[in-house]
């Protein structure tokens, strides 16, 4: 038996090493440089390409480099009695808040509108929003959104989170299922989307809801890229029904230089940094999930096929 490490835009190298130290009795290599894909029994994956599969018959686990899955559900040939499991760690959570808590302050105190009136040598002072009198809503409070949510709330944030299962946080008004979603939007200054990409939340980010939230209001999406239909975030931004927005995910990544967004003034961009996996930090769970496989022990940080995380 042994490990295949699957990435497309990941550079396998480092994670190779870390397995092959956390687990040197076992084969560890490198895809395409598989000595017997019929050996495999473990994958680690990360955006693979999607007839992948068919070269590895006898896969049991296929293990996700990351928190997010939707890159490893969309694999043809993916069997019913495969185990798909993903990444936790609490750096991932702590690197996304601090993100967003970076944006969010930059919308509250206008920095990307100083930054352009410095390019034009403009002297202008703005209104500013305070964080007391701001509505932060979040679309999807797992791990990662909810431990987010919690830290707006103890600054003084008024925070909204939505889910598609009951949740309770401390502070948090929370909401669940698509029947609460446009009550959930209503008097949102900061929408935040921090969601699984699954067929019920995609293009989630569209007119009809974004058009819920308050007039002037600014949108961060650090989910997925197939969240957002782009063309309607470029129509309320020019109609002003959103004054900015940050993203950090897209459609295509890299982002084409074609892209619209790249001369949207109002539109920040981030090349999907908002939180990285850690590989010292998170090889050790994986290493445990192998073991546990081979000791016919429970998995950790399953995935449901039916829910998509």
């Amino acid at each position: 038996m042994s490990i295949a490490i699957i990435f497309s835009n990941k550079d396998p190298e480092p994670w190779a090493a870390a397995l092959k130290h956390s687990l040197p009795d076992v084969k560890t290599e490198i895809y395409p440089r598989i000595s017997d894909p019929e050996e495999v029994n473990f994958i680690l994956c990360w955006k693979a390409d999607k007839d992948i599969l068919r070269q590895f018959p006898n896969v049991r686990v296929i293990q996700s480099a990351g928190a997010s899955v939707d890159h490893i559900l969309q694999l043809s040939h993916l069997r019913d009695d495969v185990v798909i499991t993903r990444i936790t760690d609490a750096r991932l959570s702590e690197d996304m808040w601090e993100y967003l808590l970076t944006a969010v302050l930059g919308y509250l105190k206008n920095t990307s509108s100083y930054a352009a009136a410095q390019q034009q040598k403009v002297w202008k002072q703005l209104p500013y929003r305070s964080v007391r009198k701001t509505t932060v809503s979040i679309l999807g409070i797992g791990t990662i959104g909810g431990f987010a949510a919690e830290r707006f709330a103890k600054l003084g944030f008024k925070v909204k989170g939505w889910s598609a299962s009951v949740k309770n946080l401390d502070d948090v008004y929370c909401y669940h299922g698509l029947e609460s979603l446009g009550e959930f939007l209503k008097h949102t200054d900061v929408l935040i989307n921090l969601l699984p990409f699954t067929s019920a939340t995609a293009n989630i980010l569209n007119s009809k809801n974004l058009t819920e939230i308050n007039s002037g209001g600014f949108l961060i999406n650090a989910g997925r890229g197939e969240h957002l239909e782009e063309q309607d975030l470029i129509s309320l931004l020019n109609s002003g029904h959103l004054s900015g927005a940050m993203l950090d995910v897209f459609r295509q990544e890299p982002l084409p230089q074609d892209h619209a967004f790249w001369e949207n003034e109002k539109i920040s961009i981030t090349p999907h940094i908002a939180a990285i996996t850690n590989i010292a930090s998170v090889v050790p769970q994986i290493a445990e999930n192998y073991l546990n496989l081979q000791a016919g022990k429970a998995l950790k940080n399953t995935v449901s096929k039916d829910k998509g995380y």
